[in-house]
């Protein structure tokens, strides 16, 4: 990394940013799983699954982020329910507030939870800015929407893959949306974070301008 006549951490963020670009695509045939040698032979273990390696661990429950289309969204869910592991799931949407396929989300969320019989805890939304979902967002799907890790960029997923620098957008602006949708249409988000251009100051954002909807109530003692 090239040192930097700045200490600003957009400076060196640019920089860790070079670094990334020149990485190569990771090839699946390259990398190294895992797993204890001989434990997809073992009884009761599909030939495939992955999600069986935490069961017997410390791990709570899995998440599945970045969900492209239904059909691995699936997948997960599926494995997840075989060895009884409560499992999240993430859809990304482009600009039109649909997945990649062009399958609306609430189309997504209802198929899931139709041929799971429900069985992910809750949904969330990543990779996509609050405005590309918004206007989309209806009941009774959009209530088994708990998490949101959005983008602070509008841009689409093509134009952030072209630019040559991160877009921060507005951080203040971003917390502000949040609370919104917390407010009244994700009334259920509880799970929060941050995606593409985010970094402390939003996360700041977002947790200050939300913290008034999870304010514990006072007990009186009669």
């Amino acid at each position: 990394m090239t040192s930097t006549s700045s200490t600003h951490s957009e400076a060196i963020r640019d920089e860790q940013a070079k670094i990334l670009r020149t990485i190569r695509p990771m090839d699946a045939r390259n990398i190294v799983r895992g797993q204890f040698r001989g434990y997809r032979s073992e009884a009761g273990v599909a030939a495939d699954s992955q999600v069986e390696t935490f069961a017997g661990t410390a791990a709570d429950m899995v998440s599945a982020i970045t969900m492209n289309y239904v059909e691995e969204a699936l997948g997960i869910a599926n494995s997840a329910r075989d060895f009884g592991m409560p499992v999240a799931v993430s859809f990304t949407v482009e600009t039109d507030g649909r997945l990649p396929t062009g399958q609306p989300l609430g189309e997504a969320i209802e198929q899931v939870d139709a041929e799971t019989r429900a069985y992910p805890s809750y949904y969330m939304v990543n990779c996509a800015h609050p405005e590309h979902f918004e206007n989309v967002l209806q009941k009774p799907w959009s209530a088994r929407i708990g998490g949101l890790r959005a983008n602070a960029s509008r841009k689409s997923h093509a134009e952030l893959n072209e630019s040559p620098e991160a877009d921060i957008g507005n951080p203040a602006e971003l917390g502000a949306q949040y609370a919104a949708l917390k407010r009244s249409e994700l009334p259920r988000l509880n799970v929060m974070g941050g995606c593409c251009g985010t970094d402390h100051r939003h996360i700041e954002r977002i947790a200050a301008a939300c913290a008034p909807f999870f304010r514990q109530r006072k007990v009186v003692n009669a």
